[in-house]
Parts: structure tokens; sequence; C-alpha cells
């Protein structure tokens, strides 16, 4: 009889994760005017500790467009589930179709994660076989190979 198959689910910190971005702002206290807007529907998602000003959405789907259609130098794509993975295919899209104009820049971290845990790469390297997207997207290991890919997908 084989061996059960064993699942581990990560969950992050959201006491962590406030806790080093309230250090960040205590050492840098001069920040710039910005906007967080947390979606309204996931509760466990907290805003981002660095906002002047917050905003809700109700329509989870209006607030990804918004800020998609607004992320015109890229958007870096960090593992997470069912709603990143409708995040990354609502970029695609307009991608695909070059609706707004010549597509922007995708970088998606963690490769294991979007070839293996949840497929998505294969299907977005698919979509953007022969078309301009194609030279804007990318697929890295860790998070410090993003910036150096975004350039790269911008030049």
């Amino acid at each position: 009889m084989p061996a059960p198959r064993r699942i581990t689910v990560v969950q992050p910190s959201i006491t962590d994760w406030a806790r080093r971005a309230f250090e960040v702002r205590t050492r840098w206290p001069k920040g710039n005017h910005s906007i967080g807007i947390p979606t309204w529907f996931y509760g466990h998602e907290p805003p981002n500790a660095f906002a002047s000003h917050i905003a809700k959405y109700f329509a989870n789907a209006t607030r990804e467009d918004g800020l998609l259609a607004r992320s015109n130098a890229g958007v870096v794509f960090l593992p997470g589930a069912a709603g990143t993975v409708q995040e990354i295919f609502d970029n695609a899209t307009p991608n695909y179709y070059e609706s707004r104009g010549e597509p922007t820049p995708m970088v998606l971290v963690d490769r294991e994660h979007w070839t293996e845990r949840l497929p998505t790469w294969p299907l977005l390297r698919a979509l953007a076989r022969e078309r301009p997207m194609e030279a804007r997207i990318a697929l890295v290991d860790r998070i410090e190979e993003a910036p150096e890919a975004l350039k790269r997908l911008s030049d």
C-alpha cells in the first residue's frame, strides 16, 4: 500500500507581517501619499500598512480591473491561490488582445508554485506564444529576481 500523500498548507502570519511593516514605518516615518485598496470580501487580508489612505471596493473584480489597468510598469505575482490566478489572467487578457496598448510586463515568482502546485505558467506561456506579450512575461524563483526581470521585460 502506498504511503498517504501529505499536503502542507503554509499560512503567512499577519501578525509577523504587520510587525515588520510597522518597524519599517517607524524607521522611515516620512512616507509619501498612497492609497491601499484591500478587498472587502476577504477579511483575512489586511490593508497595506504603508498606505496613507484606504479605500474599499465591494466587488473584487472591479477592484482588480482598476488596479491592473493602472499597473502599466508591470505586475509581480507572488504565490497565491484562486484570487491570484484570476488576477494573472485578468492581466493577461488585455495583454493578449493589446486592448490597453502595448502589453505590460508580468513576473510570476516561485517556479515550483506556478508550474507544479498551480500550473498557471504553462497556460500563460501558451497564450503568449508568437504574440507581443511573449516578450513581456517571466518566471523567476525568488522575489529578489523580480526587479531585474521587470527591467529586462520593459527594455
